[in-house]
């Protein structure tokens, strides 16, 4: 059982869920960032923990550096940080390398503590993803499935940046698990792979233009944006859950080596969102969208059975809108 975990992109989105989600259950916790500046502003928020939460400093995760000074004494990692971007002008040197040789500095610096006996990964759904999937007939997404992309199709400098973040996303994933089978080092790995991730934010944020990507979208609709943006895929989870999914897939001895898709059963559409938002906030009502969407039933994706062997819930969507929107209403007025 691990004591004290190193946790990668510890003051972004995601990260910082997984810190508190951590801190919660007792564990040590050191974040590596990118800013100790926002180290030092979640420690702040948290002070109740300050015995038990530290940060340091790793600028650029494609070079080892400091990476092995901060795997010494911990026993477990979650490598939740990642490169991403849209505005790439050259996809392979600013998406797809950055990814494949962070993950592998990660594991080669976790391979000089032997201590480490579990790594989780934040993978994604885009590494799961064919986009040029039929609809017919039905098929459900599962953590054994894998987009189809070539290295030469992402890498491509006419490949939408889009298209070379799931590139990224595979790549990086397959080089974790070809690292365990080629070093066959103390410790195993677990890979989650979410879809679009929703929810209020616990990391350092200022100004409400500060957003996430995945959440500024949501306030974009609650800000009237028209027409409304359209998903993807239908497939989506709450921050929260994905969180507790980390910390659990770290404890659990029994799910080594698997390849986790959570994701909430319930669909969304940016239509649904505002519809929720006009329902929960009537101030936004002249404001927000009433455009209706379908919400895309052709394929599944299954989210039920790492929430079944990791033994969480899932959050509605009408709770993880209500709760960012309420934050991010509060923001703006704090900073405007």
């Amino acid at each position: 059982m691990p004591k004290f975990v190193l946790v990668t992109g510890a003051t972004g989105f995601i990260g910082a869920h997984i810190v508190d989600a951590l801190l919660a259950r007792g564990l040590r916790v050191r974040g590596a960032t990118r800013s100790l500046e926002k180290g030092d502003a979640m420690i702040k928020t948290r002070l109740q923990y300050r015995e038990k939460l530290e940060f340091v400093q790793i600028d650029d995760f494609e070079h080892p550096g400091g990476l092995v000074e901060a795997v010494r004494g911990v026993d477990g990692v979650i490598h939740a940080a990642s490169p991403f971007t849209y505005n790439t002008t050259n996809n392979e040197r600013e998406l797809v390398t950055p990814a494949i040789n962070g993950v592998r500095a990660v594991l080669e610096a976790a391979s000089t503590n032997p201590q480490i006996t579990r790594i989780v990964l934040t993978s994604s759904f885009a590494s799961v993803l064919d986009v040029n999937r039929k609809d017919q007939p039905y098929f459900t997404y599962t953590g054994a499935d894998w987009n189809p992309l070539t290295y030469e199709e992402s890498v491509d400098p006419a490949t939408s940046a889009v298209v070379a973040y799931r590139g990224s996303k595979k790549f990086a994933e397959l080089e974790a698990w070809k690292y365990i089978k080629e070093h066959s080092p103390n410790f195993d790995i677990v890979a989650l792979c979410p879809p679009m991730t929703f929810g209020p934010v616990v990391h350092p944020v200022s100004n409400v233009k500060n957003l996430n990507e995945s959440n500024a979208m949501l306030w974009k609709i609650a800000e009237g944006a028209k027409p409304l943006p359209v998903s993807r895929v239908p497939f989506w989870i709450d921050v929260r859950d994905l969180a507790i999914a980390h910390v659990e897939s770290l404890l659990r001895s029994e799910v080594g080596g698997k390849r986790y898709v959570p994701s909430s059963p319930e669909r969304f559409s940016y239509g649904l969102a505002a519809k929720i938002m006009t329902e929960e906030f009537p101030p936004l009502n002249d404001k927000v969208s009433q455009e209706e969407q379908t919400i895309d039933e052709s394929c599944g994706l299954d989210g039920q059975t790492v929430a079944k062997e990791l033994g969480y819930e899932y959050h509605s969507f009408r709770d993880t809108v209500k709760d960012l929107v309420a934050q991010a209403i509060a923001l703006s007025k704090k900073s405007s």
